[in-house]
């Protein structure tokens, strides 16, 4: 099996931090988003070969990824960014067997391994949702099978969201619809994966649609901190050694070296190695590498790397590097 992972998008939802971090390698529970999504394809074994598609800060992807892992892997650039379809396209001279496509703007609790039992044409993993007018929704038949995927539906026709996981076992027929897809006029720009699945389907494919246990957005700030509070509750929360003058409510990941004086942290408090908290309560908020708060009292926020905040009240969010200092007393 090969992997395809489109990731060339500007992440502007999470804005500043994408700046100067690609959207997949923000961490959460102290670990880059797309790491969690790695870790599984190193457990599921099987995997020939990954394709990923980059773009926004390319460089950086491709610099974790050969030091971090192992998988014989391919960097393609997306240069006009015109869709999903169109990024899958990118891969298809490396292309000769079943892919499993991964978007990384999620976590996601699903078992891969169904993949070396399927007899159907390709795999969607999906989750009930009850917001469903925001997501592309999936309609299956009663064996259980695709039928479409509506998008952003005004009637709950379905409630079954699409999570951008996919196996596709009849990968011919899936590059025939793309390229059927990337002929037809865009929509809104775009050319769309979905449109290519559809084509599989009105030609005869059989696309098992699946439900995952979890789905875990982190693709703006308000889900990425719920995010890194799921991940915390399912195992990689990490207390420190208790220290005098220091309060603790978990769940937490402290990292070795961050420093803790007279300081409330928690819940849901992630903060990367080297940082400091001095006469400061944080709650719900992720803060980088190397940073330091101080005489401050923060709740829903994200700091990057060596930010420094003084006095400060609130929420804030602070991409690598900048400041932020207030006089008053809290």
């Amino acid at each position: 099996m090969k992997v395809i992972i489109p990731l060339a998008g500007k992440g502007t939802r999470l804005r500043p931090h994408t700046h100067v971090t690609p959207k997949p390698m923000l961490r959460v529970a102290g670990k880059p988003v797309m790491a969690y999504i790695l870790d599984d394809l190193e457990q599921l074994g099987g995997v020939e070969q990954i394709i990923y598609i980059t773009g926004h800060l390319k460089e950086r992807v491709e610099a974790f990824v050969k030091s971090e892992y192992d998988f014989p892997s391919v960097f393609i650039e997306q240069e006009v960014q015109d869709g999903t379809a169109s990024a899958v396209a990118l891969a298809r001279p490396y292309v000769d067997q079943p892919i499993l496509i991964v978007f990384v703007d999620t976590i996601f609790d699903a078992d891969l391994s169904m993949i070396n039992t399927t007899d159907a044409d390709g795999i969607i993993w999906v989750k009930e949702v009850e917001d469903y007018q925001r997501f592309g929704v999936v309609v299956t038949d009663d064996s259980g099978h695709m039928t479409r995927i509506v998008e952003k539906p005004r009637e709950p026709i379905s409630r079954r969201a699409n999570i951008g996981l996919y196996y596709m076992r009849d990968w011919k027929l899936l590059y025939e619809g793309i390229d059927h897809v990337m002929h037809q006029p865009p929509v809104h720009g775009e050319y769309y994966l979905t449109d290519a699945f559809q084509y599989m389907i009105d030609h005869g494919a059989r696309i098992k649609v699946i439900d995952v246990e979890g789905w875990y957005d982190a693709g703006k700030l308000d889900t990425l901190l719920e995010t890194n509070r799921a991940m915390l509750e399912r195992g990689r929360a990490r207390r420190p050694a208790a220290s005098p003058g220091v309060r603790i409510f978990d769940p937490v990941y402290i990292e070795d070296g961050v420093v803790l004086e007279h300081a409330t942290i928690g819940p849901n408090v992630s903060i990367g190695s080297g940082s400091r908290v001095i006469n400061s309560t944080i709650r719900d908020t992720v803060i980088g590498c190397k940073s330091r708060v101080e005489k401050s009292l923060l709740h829903d926020s994200m700091l990057g790397d060596e930010v420094v905040v003084e006095g400060a009240r609130g929420t804030l969010t602070l991409g690598n590097h900048r400041e932020v200092r207030r006089d008053r007393d809290l």
